[in-house]
């Protein structure tokens, strides 16, 4: 009990000392507002654009800005979504025939009027969001510039080009009524700003001022050098990610090196209800994160009494560890994940160095069309079996969408591997009736399914159908055989002889999910494949 209560104190004192500096840093920021500081205004305005409910998330948020004391006017660059954030396409319809998604192209006159909207509307809530954050009385106007940062069509090289500009005083903003407003009409007449009549185009505008024509210091929030998440030190990284849970509104403290009993990262949510103690472990990997490290997440989260556990990594996850992970008290985050939150909440990192840092980079992928040699410890096994004595060739195609890669991705009786020996037919073990090795974080780059399909063996059962094929499913095994599921698939219909069991459908985030399918065929194998682009001849 004595140990406990140390322990408790420890984590009490350090709380504390969080809150204390937390204070202090809010009371010096508020001062130096009152006494006209540039550098505090800046800061304090920066960090309402930054919390910013208003602001839709996954939109880039970087700032670059000065103060005029005397002029009382806050000068800022702020950055505007691309034209990308306008879908290309108008509307989807799912072809069932086809198991298709065909999508309907968005006219060009449309979509760029849209966009041009999108940027009025971002320039007239940022104006709002300052305003509203001005408690002191230290704004009497903004001159805010809304760039895109892109690759100039100009020189092709990248650079941050203006599309919009405007100057409002507080008095003249007050006047509008923002709900009933048309933004571009609002913009660019109520306001007198410019917008760019071809955003698409990236025409840009003259920005009136900028922040380097104030005179004094320009700070910038969200652009330069991402520090590299693979090289920073491991405590450090540690305490990112406790930043990060700060950030996203909770207490969060990192644990003492020795006797941490596995926990990273003690965290509290005061949210009520849904909220309570967090415990998180942090991986800085490179490759696939292990069941067994989400399996020890969730003996320590029992062991702790918490309510949840998060797993962070730099890596990414197979679908052993969320086929664990799903149903219980746990949460895996992922690199791509983990630097989209850090960006969310204006945090920096990024995964490796390429792109100069201004995309993350996710981990432990090949690039396209290149080739690499499976490795024999980081690999699934998937063992299916059925009811019955019929015979079946279970096959597997590696596919770009609804299209296999190439014929030598097609892997079945005549083609037990694919060139790389990422996806090989095995001899099965009991109780399996067929099986097939996949490692899928070695897949190729362009590839983002994996369809596992069965057909009646013509030779052994010329005249069976699918009608037999009952209590089927898939085991997902570990390298070592060790099981982590079972995947539920369809039954087989009178008269058709081959089936689409399912497929491992590659998320945004890399990791891999399974989608049942159910799709039979009357043709046998030949017809099925034909659907995913293999001649038949």
């Amino acid at each position: 009990m004595a140990a406990y209560r140390q322990q408790y104190e420890q984590w009490a004192e350090g709380q504390l000392g969080e809150i204390r500096r937390h204070n202090a840093a809010i009371t010096a920021m508020t001062t130096g507002l009152r006494n006209g500081d540039p550098e505090a205004a800046v800061e304090y305005f920066s960090a309402a654009l930054y919390a910013s409910t208003g602001w839709p998330e996954g939109l880039p948020r970087q700032v670059s800005a000065a103060y005029d004391a005397g002029a009382r006017q806050l000068v800022l660059n702020w950055e505007l979504p691309r034209y990308d954030v306008v879908p290309e396409a108008k509307s989807a319809r799912y072809m069932i025939n086809a198991d298709q998604v065909k999508d309907s192209p968005r006219p060009v006159t449309q979509r760029r009027t849209l966009y041009r909207d999108v940027l009025a509307q971002c320039l007239l809530l940022v104006l709002r969001d300052l305003f509203a954050a001005d408690e002191f009385g230290a704004l009497e106007s903004v001159a805010l510039n809304g760039f895109v940062d892109d690759h100039d069509p100009t020189t092709g090289r990248r650079a941050p080009m203006f599309l919009g500009t405007v100057m409002a005083s507080r008095s003249t903003f007050a006047a509008l009524h923002l709900e009933q407003v048309n933004a571009v009409t609002c913009l660019v007449d109520g306001l007198r700003g410019q917008l760019s009549t071809r955003p698409d185009q990236y025409a840009a505008v003259r920005p009136g001022r900028v922040p380097e024509d104030v005179g004094n210091g320009v700070v910038t929030h969200g652009g330069g050098e991402e520090p590299d998440l693979y090289e920073m030190d491991p405590i450090a990284f540690e305490g990112l990610v406790a930043d990060l849970f700060r950030a996203m509104g909770m207490q969060a403290v990192t644990t003492q090196r020795s006797n941490d009993g596995g926990v990273d990262v003690d965290a509290l949510d005061p949210t009520p209800i849904r909220g309570g103690k967090i415990v998180v472990q942090v991986k800085r990997y490179r490759s696939t994160v292990p069941p067994t490290a989400v399996r020890d997440l969730y003996g320590t989260v029992q062991d702790a009494g918490a309510n949840k556990g998060v797993l962070v990594t730099t890596s990414h996850f197979g679908p052993g560890a969320h086929t664990f992970a799903n149903g219980k008290p746990l949460e895996l985050v992922a690199g791509s994940e983990l630097v989209d939150l850090l960006h969310r909440h204006g945090l920096r990192g990024r995964l490796g160095s390429e792109g100069g840092g201004q995309a993350p980079v996710p981990a432990q992928r090949t690039a396209p069309d290149s080739v690499r040699e499976a490795d024999d410890d980081d690999h699934n096994v998937l063992g299916m079996y059925w009811s019955g004595n019929v015979a079946l060739d279970v096959c597997a195609l590696v596919c770009h969408g609804n299209r296999v890669l190439d014929d030598d991705h097609f892997v079945f009786y005549n083609n037990p591997r694919t060139p790389d020996g990422t996806v090989r037919a095995l001899v099965p073990l009991a109780p399996d009736k067929a099986a097939i090795q996949v490692s899928f974080d070695a897949l190729p780059e362009r590839a983002d399914r994996l369809v596992v399909i069965a057909a009646i063996d013509p030779v052994a059962n010329p005249a069976a159908d699918l009608s037999g094929f009952t209590d089927a499913g898939i085991r997902l095994l570990d390298a070592e055989g060790t099981p982590l599921d079972r995947l539920d698939v369809s039954d087989g219909r009178d008269d058709e002889t081959a089936l689409v069991l399912g497929s491992f459908r590659r998320r945004a985030n890399g990791d891999w999910e399974f989608v049942t399918g159910g799709r039979g065929y009357r043709g046998g194998l030949e017809e099925l494949v034909q659907d995913y682009g293999i001649e038949v001849e």
